[in-house]
């Protein structure tokens, strides 16, 4: 197993996360109750949930659940999904799988830790920035440099953690012709998709457009659900999959079964979950517009494309990094600094944040902010 570094921004998740009163970083929708989820099912959905045997489930997943992600995609059939605990163990045996020490991997930065640690700790990885002075995009022509004999594997994510960046139509199928020229595998961190505010224009699924493509979803963020801990990839490579089963009898085994219940309900409710939340999303953007315009000598805003989470700018004079830990530790609002997203293999941002407006208490959290402000800067 890979030596890997410390995950810092699930440290400081750790530290501050149920600390903090107002937890303002959030990159999941707003959760609701078992109480709430249930409301949504039908009876014989209950009774499946209720009446159910708690024993192992098949490592694979549970193949009704399947069959319901499956009718998610355009072009999916069950044998092209494998469940998980989980997104983060979906990143991890994808990695572990396509990759070997001979291999050469490429993924953009800024991003969420694993998608650059792991492949990091496998082969030589490449880092491609994305461009904030270009709407946070990305540069194809930079990345099919980047590209070596070698290259297995290409990792993406849009809706795009930090920046909520959507990749524009063009760019992402330039990438897929780019991919499918030199054979390399896609794995699409697909797991805001969905979210935004009401009409985003969302991506196709990179495994209903590309033959090598890996598809990477999950109940956590764009449906509030990260209890549920049930991820999902699908691929039409069947020997990927298989491969990826086979690591899994290392790690999780099984799903928990009652989770795949509740994953099933909610999947097959998906639309209300999603209507919901993008509401949520129109009501906190408005109060976001209205803050940083008021504040535009201290904060360069840019809405995110998708996604709960933007990546504004700090133009104060204390640095961005001190702007955050007097917040947290003076007023209990829970913001995550740019150094939390620096890279071993790309550039990033240092002067940047992240905020998070899927959840419901977002007016308040601004409200203490702009106090703050007011009285100490």
């Amino acid at each position: 197993m890979p030596t890997l570094p410390d995950f810092r921004l699930e440290t400081y998740f750790a530290k501050w996360e149920f600390k903090s009163k107002f937890h303002m970083t959030a990159s999941d929708a707003e959760s609701m109750s078992l109480q709430e989820l249930l409301a949504m099912a039908t009876p014989e959905e209950r009774e499946e949930f209720e009446g159910m045997w708690l024993g192992y489930t098949q490592t694979y997943g549970a193949p009704d659940l399947r069959e319901v992600i499956a009718g998610m995609y355009a072009n999916a059939k069950m044998e092209d999904v494998l469940c998980f605990a989980g997104a983060s163990e979906g990143i991890y045996a994808a990695n572990m799988i396509l990759l070997d020490k001979d291999s050469h991997a490429i993924a953009i930065t800024p991003n969420y830790q694993s998608h650059e640690t792991l492949p990091n700790s496998v082969c030589d990885t490449t880092g491609v920035p994305l461009n904030p002075d270009d709407d946070w995009s990305l540069d194809i022509d930079r990345l099919a440099d980047a590209i070596r004999p070698n290259t297995k594997l290409i990792t993406i994510n849009f809706p795009h953690n930090p920046t909520g960046k959507i990749l524009e139509r063009g760019r992402f199928d330039a990438l897929i012709e780019l991919c499918r020229k030199h054979g390399i595998y896609i794995l699409s961190d697909e797991i805001f998709n969905g979210l935004g505010r009401t009409g985003t224009r969302h991506l196709p699924l990179v495994a209903d457009v590309y033959e090598r493509g890996l598809s990477l979803n999950v109940t956590s963020k764009a449906y509030g659900l990260p209890g549920l801990r049930i991820g999902w990839i699908v691929c039409s490579e069947h020997a990927v999959l298989d491969k990826m089963e086979r690591l899994k009898h290392y790690l999780s085994i099984c799903n928990s079964g009652p989770s795949e219940r509740l994953a099933k309900i909610a999947m097959l409710h998906r639309e209300q979950i999603l209507k919901r939340n993008c509401e949520i999303i129109d009501r906190n953007l408005a109060v976001l517009d209205e803050f940083f315009s008021r504040h535009a000598d201290r904060f360069a805003w840019q809405a995110s494309d998708g996604s709960c989470m933007a990546f504004p700018k700090y133009l104060g004079s204390e640095g961005v990094e001190e702007f955050c830990r007097r917040l947290v530790e003076d007023c209990g609002v829970f913001l995550l600094p740019g150094s939390i997203y620096r890279s071993e293999i790309g550039a990033t941002p240092k002067d940047h944040f992240r905020i998070g407006f899927g959840r419901k208490n977002v007016p308040e959290g601004i409200a203490v902010i702009d106090q703050y402000i007011q009285t100490n800067l």
